[in-house]
């Protein structure tokens, strides 16, 4: 039996589908750009959606939390010799400068250290390239693969059969 494709490519169209089976995620339109070794990197396009402030043009931090808990979660599956489950354990944002409307939201991760038990990552938001909106450190925990339902990677890795649904 020949061993799956986990090049980039298959682990970004991987992670796309994961992201696509998220309601807010999918319906917030989030990309997945690169599945590297090194690094996962998405791109939540600008919607009117993201606002938290109206008035001053200020995207809520909810939006910029969760880009970070995607990110680092998506960066967890990559960076396990196999995909497992991996419920985040805890979630630390550090705001550095509001993000504004009208802008895209770009969000790059990496697993920093992996136990036993826990994983541990680091991500970072930005709309302009060199300027910081906000840094996650995420820490989640290994259930394992007793506590990974059977089929897990097979399902994150399946063909693209189904589009027009949203589940692909």
């Amino acid at each position: 039996m020949p061993s799956p494709d986990r090049s980039p490519d298959a682990w970004r169209r991987a992670l796309t589908r994961f992201v696509r089976v998220i309601p807010h995620t999918r319906e917030l339109g989030l990309e997945v750009l690169a599945a590297d070794a090194e690094a996962i990197r998405m791109r939540l396009p600008w919607s009117d959606d993201l606002l938290g402030d109206a008035s001053r043009g200020l995207v809520h931090g909810g939006v910029l939390t969760m880009l970070l808990d995607t990110v680092c979660g998506s960066a967890v599956l990559r960076g396990l010799p196999e995909p497992e489950v991996c419920p985040t354990l805890d979630l630390r944002v550090d705001h550095f400068r509001p993000a504004v409307a009208g802008l895209a939201l770009y969000a790059e991760a990496r697993v920093v250290g992996v136990t036993a038990s826990v994983v541990f990552t680091e991500g970072i938001l930005w709309q302009e390239e060199g300027r910081q909106v906000a840094r996650g450190i995420g820490n989640f925990v290994r259930l394992g693969p007793r506590n990974t339902p059977p089929g897990f990677a097979e399902a994150l890795f399946a063909a693209n059969h189904d589009k027009e649904s949203g589940n692909a």
